[in-house]
Formats: C-alpha cells, sequence, structure tokens
C-alpha cells in the first residue's frame, strides 16, 4: 500500500477488535470482502477526531482523503460517507462506535494526527 499510516490504521483497526490491542499490524487494504462493523467504527471515528487536530487548511483534502478511503471500503454504496455518518445513530452500533472512541482516546494525539495527516494526502 503507498500509505503506510492508511495500512496501519486499517490494521489497528481489526487489531483493535480482534485482539484488543490498538498497535498490532495486520494488512487489511481494501479487498472484494466486506468491512466489518468495528472497522467501519474506526473509519468514523476519524471524521470526529481529524478536523481538530489537522490545520484548517488540510480540511478539505482531509475530507477528500476521507471519503476516497471509505469509497475503497464500501465500493457498492453510492454515497458512503453519508451511510456511514447514518450508521453512526443506529442504537445498535453505539457499543460499536464507543469502543473505537475509546481505542482511538488510548492511542492517543501524536498516533492520530499521524493518520490523520496521511489522510490529507490520500486523495492525490
Amino acid at each position: 500500500m503507498k500509505y503506510p499510516l492508511l495500512k496501519t490504521l486499517t490494521a489497528l483497526t481489526l487489531s483493535a477488535f480482534t485482539l484488543h490491542v490498538y498497535a498490532e499490524n495486520v494488512d487489511v487494504t481494501p479487498s472484494d470482502t466486506q468491512v466489518t462493523q468495528q472497522e467501519l467504527a474506526a473509519m468514523y471515528v476519524l471524521s470526529d477526531i481529524c478536523p481538530s487536530l489537522i490545520e484548517a487548511k488540510a480540511q478539505g483534502k482531509f475530507e477528500q482523503g476521507y471519503a476516497k478511503l471509505l469509497k475503497e471500503n464500501m465500493p457498492q454504496v453510492k454515497n458512503p460517507v453519508q451511510s456511514l455518518k447514518a450508521l453512526s445513530q443506529e442504537p445498535k452500533f453505539a457499543p460499536i462506535l464507543q469502543e473505537a472512541q475509546a481505542d482511538a482516546k488510548k492511542a492517543g494525539d501524536a498516533k492520530n494526527l499521524e493518520i490523520c495527516q496521511e489522510l490529507t494526502t490520500y486523495a492525490n
């Protein structure tokens, strides 16, 4: 994968929910298999934390990179950003989302910032 931090993010997503260890390295690049609810939750958490971590001038690039990441992981969905936002409001999704938020908090601002910054270049 061209973007090592996004590879790490995806790895973190899986490991945080399967092993409950936030920093495990597992390659889960976009594929034909369906993305898990835990992976979706981790991606959604980025939309919450990144805007406050990255510079204002990088916001547009972050949004583009985030949209590309979601489209690659949800290719069958017409508007993955809106779909994920709607999913985040579902009561059944709340515990999964809370776990992803806790994992992101454990990772800390420095690690999260790295991932957010990488997403600003992902659309290119």
